[in-house]
């Protein structure tokens, strides 16, 4: 009805002072109303249409999930991109506004909660000033970039199209750091800044990759390794364009940050750690608490949390320290933890080896807790040097939809003495198997769900809290605990590893709210890290520094962790004897990550329907 009522409109502007119209013909019977699409069609068809409009906003991410149509281009960060970013928030949730969720099939309601709660939280983070802190030592958009250009991760160079691409995408990098320097400038004029120590760490990771000629770079990588099938003329080509785009255009615009954030952003960053120290920050930092728990824990009972975990787990370590004959405190135990020679690996090569090794191990234990397993196989990779410095002890990657990428287990093999033996269960377990490559890879397998659920929405540019973070960083925890039940957990010091990593965990709670929300000193905080923890001095101040740049999500490990185990309490509790383990962990994992609030209804059902008696066979 609506064009014909704009071209009535027209012709009565147009009519002038002349003759009435004709009166108008009968009305005809209205026409039957089209029957709608199903609720669940109706789901698919919004979050798919939202899902498309997103990558068409943020084309790395299309990259980085193995969609390629986008390869060339590059967001620029700015304001109006962040005002189509909210916008498509806006729209999405206006439109599940017209899908009863009661008239969902099960896996369709969990896909309407998820994508509600997302939503949500992202229009609420569109109120904090996220766009101006673009950069940090933890989540450095220009140090990933690096990573695309090395043709090392996710983006493709097999095709002389593929090149062509990245060449493209190089292109648009100079407007890309004028826009994020820019932002930068913004915030420093309203006093929105980092603390002075998250810039002294981001800086050495622009300057490793703000080289003096192309032939230097990690950009130049793909060109040192042009397939032999491309044509001499296709070949020339590429190696004269990616020259002069490197030198002419990326590094100089990787030079012009670094000299932003040495000479002029470093000494106009703030002597204050927490969050709560900017405008809104206390506010702030309670949002990012909701968010990245994906509970309604207020901050003080989180810190609380944290503390009573603590004691339950040094009653524990306290108990294991006769397996290694060690008599004194907790305190002293990780002490000599962190000195001991024989705990710490003299080469790359053997802290590689070791997880290698771990991962046959685990490999042929897995199938007493696990009946879904991802199809995807494993790659262990040493980190890349140019972030290793300042970067986790390990990192995790995702396998690429089509099966053309590995899920990557990046293990950090700079500065040796940090990387201790009794890490190595622990933190293979967390960030390998069954941990993050099952769940994530499980995810991106499974072509029965939403590319929203599968692939993740969260905006980066806007600095917008991930609601599955809980999820996924609390069943990677989990998964550290079933070490035991896969009897890996068989040499004492890989036990003791163990404990204190879940104290670090629990620690996490208390040092991140007391930064941002008690006022803590950055030395305060390592000092109870070292006091609670088995980290060496450097690894307890790296630790902090993350909490620092990143407020609020370590919360999401130990209550992500906390909730799946309540979780997994409340089904042994209902189910008694008909209990069992795999069904629970296939029906944690089946639907991809989610809030937990969403996960704890999931599982609610699936106890019930559990509990019904089964029919008898004919």
């Amino acid at each position: 009805m609506k064009p014909r009522t704009l071209a009535l409109g027209a012709l009565m502007l147009l009519g002038g002072c002349g003759a009435p119209p004709p009166p108008p013909p009968p009305a005809a019977a209205p026409a039957p109303a089209a029957a709608q699409p199903p609720a669940g069609q109706r789901l698919r068809d919004l979050v798919e249409g939202w899902f498309e409009e997103y990558l068409k906003l943020n084309p790395v991410a299309a990259t980085f999930i193995g969609d390629h149509r986008y390869d060339a281009q590059l967001a620029i960060p700015d304001a109006a991109h962040e005002a189509a970013s909210q916008a498509l928030q806006q729209r999405g949730l206006d439109g599940l506004a017209g899908i009863d969720p009661a008239a969902l099939e099960p896996a369709e309601r969990i896909s309407w909660e998820i994508f509600d709660y997302a939503r949500r939280t992202a229009l609420e983070n569109g109120r904090y000033p996220g766009r101006l802190l673009p950069l940090d030592q933890f989540n450095n958009p220009a140090a990933f970039f690096a990573q695309l250009g090395s043709g090392q991760v996710v983006q493709p160079f097999e095709t002389v199209q593929d090149y062509e691409r990245f060449a493209t995408r190089m292109s648009h990098f100079s407007a890309w750091v004028n826009q994020v320097i820019a932002n930068m400038r913004a915030g420093a004029a309203r006093g929105i800044v980092p603390p002075r120590v998250v810039v002294e760490r981001t800086i050495p990771q622009v300057a490793a990759i703000a080289v003096g000629s192309a032939e230097k770079s990690v950009f130049w990588q793909p060109i040192a390794r042009l397939p032999k099938s491309f044509s001499a003329a296709d070949r020339a080509r590429l190696t004269r364009a990616y020259r002069d785009v490197i030198g002419g255009a990326v590094l100089p615009a990787y030079q012009r940050l670094l000299a932003y954030l040495r000479d002029q952003y470093l000494w106009q960053a703030r002597s204050s750690i927490g969050l709560d120290a900017l405008p809104e920050g206390r506010q702030w930092y309670a949002f990012l608490a909701r968010a990245y728990t994906t509970t309604d824990t207020p901050v003080e009972e989180i810190h609380a949390i944290g503390l009573r975990e603590l004691e339950r787990i040094e009653a524990q370590i306290s108990v294991q320290m006769g397996r290694v004959g060690f008599h004194g405190s907790v305190a002293a135990l990780a002490a000599s933890m962190r000195q001991d020679p024989r705990l710490r690996f003299d080469s790359e090569a053997a802290l590689l080896d070791a997880y290698r090794r771990e991962e046959q191990r685990v490999l042929a234990a897995v199938p007493r807790l696990f009946s879904l397993v991802p199809k995807a196989r494993l790659e262990i990779r040493p980190m890349e040097a140019f972030r290793a410095g300042s970067a986790a002890a390990a990192e995790y990657y995702a396998p690429a939809a089509d099966g053309s990428r590995p899920g990557i287990f990046f293990v950090n093999t700079s500065d040796l003495p940090a990387r201790p033996r009794y890490d190595v269960e622990t933190t293979f377990l967390h960030e390998a198997i069954p941990g993050h490559h099952f769940q994530l890879a499980l995810t991106v397998e499974n072509g029965n769900l939403p590319r929203f659920q599968r692939f993740g929405s969260d905006d980066s540019l806007a600095r917008s809290p991930d609601i599955t973070t809980a999820y996924v960083e609390g069943w990677a925890l989990y998964a550290e605990s079933l070490g035991d039940e896969l009897d890996l957990y068989s040499d004492p010091w890989m036990k003791l590893g163990n404990l204190y990593a879940d104290a670090w965990r629990a620690a996490r709670l208390v040092v991140d709210t007391g930064i941002h929300a008690r006022g803590w000193t950055r030395e305060q905080a390592i000092d109870y890290l070292l006091a609670h923890t088995a980290m060496a001095h450097g690894e307890a101040a790296a630790e902090v520094e993350r909490y620092i740049a990143w407020p609020g999500q370590a919360l999401a490990y130990k209550m992500g962790a906390l909730g799946i185990r309540r979780l997994r309490s409340a089904a042994e509790q209902a189910l008694g004897p008909r209990f069992d383990p795999r069904a629970f962990h296939a029906a944690v994992l089946e639907d991809g990550p989610m809030p937990l609030a969403v996960l704890e209804g999931k599982i609610q059902r699936w106890i019930e329907a559990a509990q019904q008696p089964v029919a008898p066979e004919t």
